[in-house]
């Protein structure tokens, strides 16, 4: 209950126990074993820091929480309850607080989304289990992406990055060290096994903008978030990265607030021990340090668990708000959780904290708040104050009811596919595979020019030849012509020639043959007959 200007939690035997609202930013814890009523006290938390104004988120790990949206029941044990506390006095009523309800899968709740980007490499190395190597690639593949101004929303984004750039590690390798196409394909992997988790949904768009959790009804009452998260707890690597990432967004986003009469929001972290499990030490620097600095901010924040030892020292530190529900003594690790819970409170001198711890009952509490200057108030003794709404879970279809009422459903219950990394690579894929043909077909028509050019040449040189040879059987033609007619001509002069030469030289034998004759006749005769 808010009363009194405070935030009423339970009662000792001798008072009210309150936190203070200004010092509700200075954080908490809620802790115990199973069973010993941390969801009430959560419950009874959540409702006062609503009636104080108060915004608040948490997440509803059992599905217990969503009664919240609906009027308490009264009961014979109720009753009891309410006399004990004298609460009918401060004005108890039961009632119905305003409930917004988030499902990182939205299927109970509006469509909780973030983008890739908003997640940044670090959670989402840490969300995939990536090895130092991969996780540093995973960085090079984010800026690559930033210097050439592609938006990484969803997984089928970073997927499409991923591929883009072992496609180019060389070219990227130049100028970021080595970038192993084996690495890559084992981060997509990851990226595959991320979407069959429920990151297909969780990644993209629209998505949540913080400040629609910093609401308030119309008659003043801080609006509840609850988170469902039956299912996402079942991913604890999901469910703890969500939150860090969450409360890293919170401090980026909220401005400076100084000290503030009351928080801006409450933010509530049931199962806190995974935020912290196996988180590097780069994370867990981190997540101190934004713990430390978001009370300046107005922001509050309580983790539920089971023992105190599940939260680092360095944040356990920061939570001056402290309520111990019982603890378990049964192993001698068990004790020391016991003794090591004991001492981080203020010792009341009234009884021994160390073994009250062990004796609380169900819906007991040692409890310690900060006081006016700052200080921890002694431990005191106290019992949880019943809460206001109903007990227990809603039906699906008041859930459903709720949700498509809400406010934000017009603005988050439809997921938008904009235009972002893997429609542009898609582009420049087409567009390369088109330039690549055409390429290919500029090629292809350059061969066959080039082909039809050669022949077109052989067959020049062939005609050239064929005119060449066509040439020389012709000018042997008329070589043969002409030494033909010569040899005609030539026959015909000789003959001319040979008979004017055979008449001369006929005669001329004649003459001669018969003057030769007579002599050799003379010549002979006379020698016969002695002249």
């Amino acid at each position: 209950m808010f009363y009194d200007n405070k935030v009423w939690i339970g009662k000792s035997d001798t008072e009210n126990l309150s936190i203070i609202p200004k010092m509700a930013n200075r954080h908490g814890i809620i802790a115990g074993a199973t069973g010993t009523g941390k969801t009430i006290t959560l419950k009874v938390l959540a409702e006062s820091f609503s009636d104080a104004g108060v915004p608040v988120f948490l997440a509803d790990v059992k599905g217990d929480l969503a009664g919240m949206c609906r009027v308490g029941v009264d009961s014979e044990d109720m009753q009891k309850r309410i006399a004990k506390f004298g609460l009918a006095d401060a004005g108890f009523q039961y009632k119905a607080y305003p409930t917004c309800f988030w499902d990182i899968y939205g299927q109970k709740g509006l469509p909780l989304r973030t983008t890739i980007s908003e997640m940044g490499p670090t959670l989402l190395s840490r969300l995939m289990d990536l090895t130092d190597a991969q996780t540093g690639i995973l960085s090079v593949v984010f800026k690559i992406a930033d210097e050439e101004g592609l938006l990484l929303i969803d997984t089928k984004d970073l997927k499409s990055m991923l591929s883009y750039v072992a496609e180019h590690n060389k070219e990227y390798g130049a100028q970021y060290g080595n970038l192993p196409t084996q690495s890559i394909n084992s981060i997509l992997r990851n990226v595959i096994a991320l979407e069959e988790a429920g990151g297909d949904v969780f990644f993209g768009e629209p998505a949540l903008d913080i400040h629609d959790w910093f609401r308030t009804s119309a008659d003043g009452k801080g609006v509840i978030n609850v988170l469902d998260s039956e299912s996402l707890i079942n991913n604890p690597m999901m469910y703890s990265t969500f939150m860090l990432w969450m409360l890293s967004e919170l401090f980026e986003v909220m401005p400076e607030a100084g000290d503030c009469d009351r928080p801006k929001m409450v933010f509530f972290f049931d199962e806190a021990h995974l935020l912290f499990n196996d988180a590097p030490r780069a994370l867990m620097e981190k997540l101190e340090q934004v713990v430390k600095l978001i009370r300046s901010k107005g922001v509050g924040v309580y983790f539920i668990t089971q023992s105190p030892k599940d939260i680092p020292d360095g944040v356990l530190g920061q939570l001056g708000n402290k309520i111990q529900h019982a603890l378990h003594a049964y192993t001698p690790a068990d004790q020391k959780a016991v003794k090591a819970a004991a001492d981080s409170f203020r010792a009341n001198p009234e009884f021994d904290t160390k073994q009250a711890l062990t004796e609380l009952g169900i819906g007991e509490a040692l409890v310690s708040f900060l006081q006016e200057d700052g200080a921890p108030a002694v431990v005191q003794r106290a019992k949880i104050l019943p809460p206001q709404s109903q007990m227990g879970p809603i039906g699906d279809a008041d859930r459903a009811a709720a949700v498509q009422t809400d406010g934000l459903f017009g603005k988050y219950g439809t997921a938008v596919d904009r235009d972002s990394a893997y429609e542009f690579l898609q582009r420049k894929a087409v567009q390369a595979q088109q330039e690549a043909e055409a390429q290919a077909a500029l090629e292809e028509q350059a061969k066959e020019q080039a082909k039809a050019a050669k022949e077109a040449e052989k067959e020049a040189e062939r005609m050239a030849k064929q005119q060449e040879r066509e040439a020389e059987r012709a000018e042997k033609a008329r070589e043969r012509a002409i030494a033909s007619v010569a040899k005609s001509a030539l026959g015909t002069v000789g003959r001319e020639l040979g008979s004017d030469l055979g008449k001369t030289f006929g005669s001329f034998g004649k003459k001669l043959g018969g003057n030769l004759g007579g002599s050799i006749g003379r010549g002979l005769l006379g020698t016969l007959f002695g002249r």
